[in-house]
């Protein structure tokens, strides 16, 4: 059986390094914002070339402390892409604001520039793109709106770790840039664990205080803020792992090249563009027949998934909270999206058959 993902697998070569830093950790008995997320924060932050990086407790908390920095009036817009994983749009909630979606493009999934303007209205407050699968969003035209309409933008990196646009790492085009670590990602913690990328030292301040009761200094604190700090722990085994991101990122690159290269064409595949450096956290194909290619598959012993079977605006949470709107393009998405195996621990050997059982569906 070639699985979709192991974690136990994608995780071994880094275990003999993993416990040395656990025993190191659990000796020093310091355990909540301590030398090793100081140590991972100023690494992140070098390696996507930014001032500041702040660790927090996941990906949601990075999104929502992001939009919480600016303390928009209740009931304020913000845009978000109309197919993006439902934590994308709780942050928004969270924060007492309108999510306004908007559609994504065809072609690269991520939120479509050329949409965009005509959901601006003199609410709207900032945008929220999400690079999705490993993509970076089209972001010279984003970033001309955001200029146009001095909104703010806060860019959603759970999926990016590591991608481009136009040589320019993702989660540092906006004012923040938000990051998970769950397990999955390419570089996944052992748990949750999120990090927000930021350019300006007040914002970074907030960010710092939001995550830690809305204190500077132990039991004074200047904000109402939350209890979301990133794990001694966690921080330790992301640093270990940040020193092998672009190994992994070009493993899975040159395991996306097999399928793109020998797919056939009954499969569309994700674009390729020269501007964009692509990270394949997701190799995701479409197809009209999505579900009968899922069990074709797996009575072949391949395991996929898919990202994700419900668009935001059907999801029962949701129900009366979003604009009555149809969105095609994102249901089109989730109704023909299959995600392929394309894990750290894949051989090109594990691939080569993926896409020869495919193309013989």
């Amino acid at each position: 059986m070639i699985e979709y993902e192991n974690l136990a697998l994608l995780n071994a070569p880094f275990f003999e390094e993993y416990t040395k830093s656990f025993d190191k950790v659990l000796k020093s008995g310091w355990y909540i914002l301590g030398q090793s997320v100081k140590q991972f924060e100023e690494e992140f932050a070098t390696y996507n070339k930014a001032p500041h990086c702040i660790g927090v407790a996941s990906g949601l908390d990075a999104i929502t402390f992001s939009i919480a920095a600016f303390d928009f009036e209740k009931g304020s817009e913000i845009i978000v892409p109309s197919n993006t994983y439902i934590a994308t749009i709780l942050s928004v909630m969270q924060n007492g604001m309108k999510p306004v979606l908007v559609e994504p493009n065809i072609e690269t999934y991520n939120i479509d520039p050329k949409q965009i303007e005509a959901s601006i209205t003199n609410k709207t407050k900032a945008i929220v793109v999400v690079h999705l699968y490993g993509k970076a969003c089209d972001m010279d035209p984003i970033m001309a709106l955001c200029k146009k309409y001095n909104l703010k933008l806060i860019e959603d990196c759970a999926q990016s770790h590591g991608a481009t646009y136009k040589g320019k790492h993702t989660g540092t085009f906006g004012e923040f840039g938000a990051f998970s670590f769950y397990p999955t990602k390419n570089l996944g913690a052992l748990g949750d664990a999120g990090a927000v990328v930021c350019n300006d030292d007040g914002l970074s301040k907030i960010i710092k205080r939001l995550r830690n009761y809305g204190s500077d200094v132990k039991y004074y604190n200047e904000i109402v803020g939350y209890n979301s700090r990133l794990d001694e722990l966690q921080a330790a085994f992301l640093s270990i792992k940040l020193k092998k991101l672009d190994a992994i990122n070009q493993h899975k690159r040159d395991l996306a090249n097999i399928y793109l290269n020998n797919l056939k064409s009954d499969f569309i595949k994700p674009k390729v563009d020269k501007d964009y450096f692509d990270v394949y956290h997701i190799f995701s194909i479409r197809h009209e027949k999505r579900n009968e290619l899922k069990e074709y598959l797996f009575r072949n012993d391949i395991k996929t998934e898919i990202h994700y079977p419900v668009s935001p605006s059907k999801q029962n949470a949701l129900k009366g909270m979003l604009d009555e709107y149809d969105f095609p393009i994102s249901e089109k998405i989730h109704e023909t999206t299959l995600s392929l195996p394309i894990s750290y621990f894949h051989t090109q050997t594990d691939i080569i058959r993926v896409v020869e059982v495919m193309n013989k569906f």
